[in-house]
C-alpha cells in the first residue's frame, strides 16, 4: 500500500527556514510528479512545488525562496523553504500524481497526512 509521510514542519519566525521531507513507500514513484501543496485556515489547497521523480523536472508556484528536491536512494522528496513569510503558514501536504496537470491537486492519487508550518510575525 502506498504510503506518503511528511516531516520537518514546526514554528518559525518570518525570515526563518525549515525544510520538509516527504517519505514514499508501499511502490515506485518512478513516472509520477511528487508535489507540495499547502493550505491556510479557511482556504483552498494550492499547488506550491512539484518535482519528476524520473529526470527531475522542477516547477513552481513562485519562484525564489521554495525548492524542491529527491533523493532517489531513500526515496525522500524534499522542499527547502527560506525567507519564510507569515503568509506561508498552512498544513503541507506532499502527494504524487501519474497524469501531467501536476499544478492542481484533483490530479494527486496519493495524499501524505500533512505536516503544520507556522510562521510568526
Amino acid at each position: 500500500q502506498a504510503q506518503l509521510v511528511e516531516s520537518g514542519g514546526g514554528l518559525v519566525q518570518a525570515g526563518g527556514s525549515l525544510r520538509l521531507s516527504c517519505a514514499a513507500s508501499g511502490r515506485t514513484f518512478t513516472n509520477y510528479y511528487m508535489g507540495w501543496f499547502r493550505q491556510a485556515p479557511g482556504k483552498e489547497r494550492e499547488f506550491v512545488a512539484t518535482i519528476r521523480w524520473s529526470g527531475g523536472s522542477t516547477y513552481y508556484a513562485e519562484k525564489g525562496r521554495f525548492t524542491i528536491s529527491r533523493d532517489n536512494a531513500k526515496n525522500t522528496m524534499y522542499l527547502q523553504m527560506n525567507s519564510l513569510k507569515p503568509e506561508d503558514t498552512g498544513v503541507y501536504y506532499c502527494a504524487a500524481s501519474s497524469g501531467d496537470a501536476y499544478y492542481t491537486a484533483r490530479a494527486y492519487e496519493y495524499w501524505g497526512q500533512g505536516t503544520q508550518v507556522t510562521v510568526s510575525s
